[in-house]
């Protein structure tokens, strides 16, 4: 038996220019600008930004991980004592509310969930070194990436609204649009390629992923990363996410944040975490760019936006 965990996250104050390692695609509007230049008190002046997450907005996938991740460990036949590594929908819905990227995840649950880590059905114990213990995850993870494009190419489907609430979006020139997501490269990219398209994904004027960040959600470098390189004041970012973890990150970083929840997230109080409006659906809420940004234009950032909209 799983025992019951909590993570305490800690909220993050960012001050300045951060460094990172950034992925960056052809830009619609202006060339990039470092933050510097920024004017942090001009914030009723500039462009502005939405900003996706991957997993969960674009497309609903944190079932697709969880049997991706399943389907690895029974390949490696991973075992603590006589009892198979196998994360439930209910254990994994804690993950991916409280846990950033995929290692991280898997560290998380040897380490802190049961408090070992597994032998392999093929003869090989338990790492006993913090090297052994990151190879194991390490070849975990790139099994699991694997399988779960398989699973991608085989099931994936844009959420409701998405696609259209991006195409307008798109189509604004005072509007930046980017994708902003804790999974790999590879798995992305897979992901973005099927759902959005080629053509549409090259119109991002920013890409922004775990592999090219030193810290993943609930930790803001992200957002910020993005807004740097966008050069689009933070307060002038929306961002769209759909757990607490990217809640945490988007608010983190200044911007604000709308919940598209799913059945994983429904029962999550996200307007007690800073959450700025929150809709199961963008599509089944009829959710245009005017109702995000018509109230930023005309009152100023702090808008409510969403309004009789919002759950």
């Amino acid at each position: 038996m799983m025992k019951a965990t909590s993570l305490i996250v800690v909220a993050f104050s960012v001050v300045g220019r951060i460094e990172g390692f950034l992925s960056t695609k052809t830009h619609r509007h202006h060339p990039r600008c470092n933050a510097r230049e920024m004017s942090l008190s001009a914030i009723t002046e500039g462009p502005y930004a939405l900003l996706f997450d991957c997993d969960g907005v674009i497309i609903e996938t944190e079932e697709l991980h969880r049997l991706a991740y399943n389907a690895a460990f029974r390949e490696f036949d991973l075992k603590i004592g006589d009892e198979l590594v196998e994360w439930s929908v209910k254990y994994y819905d804690v993950l991916q509310n409280t846990v950033g990227g995929g290692k991280n995840k898997m560290f998380f649950h040897f380490r802190n969930t049961t408090g070992a880590f597994p032998s392999s059905g093929d003869g090989t114990p338990a790492p006993t070194t913090p090297e052994d213990e990151q190879d194991l995850v390490d070849r975990l993870q790139a099994r699991k990436t694997d399988l779960y494009k398989d699973l991608i190419a085989e099931k994936a489907k844009a959420r409701p609204g998405v696609l259209e609430l991006m195409d307008q979006a798109l189509a604004d020139e005072n509007i930046r649009v980017g994708v902003c997501s804790a999974s790999t490269k590879s798995a992305v990219t897979k992901v973005l390629d099927v759902t959005l398209g080629s053509e549409r994904r090259q119109k991002l004027d920013v890409c922004i992923l775990r592999d090219d960040v030193s810290k993943l959600k609930p930790d803001p470098l992200i957002y910020v990363t993005a807004a740097e390189r966008l050069n689009v004041n933070p307060a002038r970012c929306v961002v769209i996410e759909d757990s607490i973890v990217g809640l945490r990150a988007a608010k983190g970083a200044g911007m604000r944040c709308i919940v598209t929840y799913t059945t994983s997230t429904e029962n999550e109080d996200f307007y007690a975490l800073g959450c700025d409006a929150k809709v199961p659906e963008l599509g089944s809420k009829g959710v245009t760019l005017d109702m995000i940004f018509g109230p930023m234009k005309r009152d100023g950032p702090d808008a409510e936006i969403l309004v009789g909209v919002k759950d």
